[in-house]
């Protein structure tokens, strides 16, 4: 049986039963095509904190909790996250992700592109388990959500004339609209009341925003060695995300941001004077504010749940989003 580093420590008092999870998830490796077989192992080797599972469950402790529904969603859930990873990284051109080579750095584009279609085609497979229709419908919508803000994203790309607002819609569908499914459908195979799944939906957006703005921080500030790839990556890649928005804003005159944009020559250099200027100018901490707002919200979505182990977790998952280094 598979285990999860820290996860009764962090996801309290589901966190034995996540191992449901990743054996469910450990199931799909079992295929009779080795080529398919050898590239789900490689796909799949990377568990991480498999906090989206984890709040499918944590939903589900505040009405039936049923084992047999609850675990498939959030196989699926997983599944889903870990398919849309995997086609960023083909249209990306990503050879690494948290230190491992990616699967397009092994296999070739063709392969690694059939290999998401097979993940995806996993984890709808997955959805139907639980038996409720409204579920199913809400992984289709949410499937559009993320295609929508992966789309939006890369129509962005190289292009500093977009403002917070559009970031903002643009992580909602890329990040948090999976976060959302998370815990509203773990509320609503729980049969939880309307105001109970109006709670725990709202907690899901909130948290998955603050999960999402943390992610383009580390970026900024973190440890390249933890987080597998240099820091710059978003810039690199033309994404300008929250605090080089924000400084785009603050200082909108002969910005480091837009001069590397517009560089011809020097580029890296040109790179790391706008990260430079983005760490020294106070926009780090204007993103985290933003971040631990969202927090507060999810928190006080909440407040109006029965107290238990699993509200208490949800608090504390709250503040694990804001300090985590990768």
């Amino acid at each position: 049986m598979t285990t999860i580093p820290h996860a009764t420590t962090l996801y309290g008092p589901v966190g034995e039963d996540l191992i449901l999870v990743e054996d469910l998830i450990e199931s799909t490796k079992r295929v009779e095509l080795p080529l398919l077989n050898r590239m789900l192992d490689h796909a799949l080797a990377a568990k991480g904190k498999r906090l989206r599972p984890a709040l499918v469950l944590l939903s589900g402790t505040f009405g039936d909790y049923n084992l047999n529904r609850l675990v498939p969603l959030g196989a699926c859930i997983e599944l889903l996250h870990t398919a849309s990873l995997i086609h960023d990284d083909v249209v990306d051109g990503s050879v690494s992700r948290r230190g491992r080579p990616t699967a397009n750095a092994i296999f070739d584009n063709a392969l690694t592109v059939l290999l998401g279609d097979y993940v995806f085609a996993n984890a709808a497979e997955m959805v139907t388990r639980t038996g409720s229709l409204e579920v199913t419908r809400l992984f289709a919508m949410t499937l559009m959500k993320m295609t929508s803000g992966e789309l939006d994203q890369d129509a962005a790309a190289w292009d500093i004339g977009k403002d917070i607002q559009n970031y903002l819609r643009r992580i909602g569908g890329k990040t948090a609209a999976l976060f959302t499914t998370a815990t509203e459908g773990g509320a609503v195979l729980a049969g939880c009341s309307e105001a109970e799944v109006d709670a725990l939906r709202s907690y899901g957006y909130a948290i998955g925003m603050a999960f999402q703005i943390v992610d383009d921080i580390l970026d900024y500030t973190g440890d390249e060695a933890l987080m597998g790839k240099p820091l710059g990556s978003d810039l690199r890649e033309g994404n300008v995300t929250l605090p080089a928005l924000f400084h785009l804003e603050r200082y909108p005159k002969d910005n480091p941001v837009n001069r590397y944009f517009r560089a011809r020559r020097l580029r890296e250099e040109r790179l790391q004077e706008a990260l430079a200027a983005i760490r020294e100018s106070g926009v780090i901490e204007s993103s985290l504010d933003m971040a631990k707002e969202y927090v507060r919200r999810a928190e006080d979505a909440v407040r109006i749940l029965p107290d238990s182990d699993g509200k208490d977790t949800l608090m504390t998952i709250g503040r694990y989003v804001l300090d985590r280094d990768v």
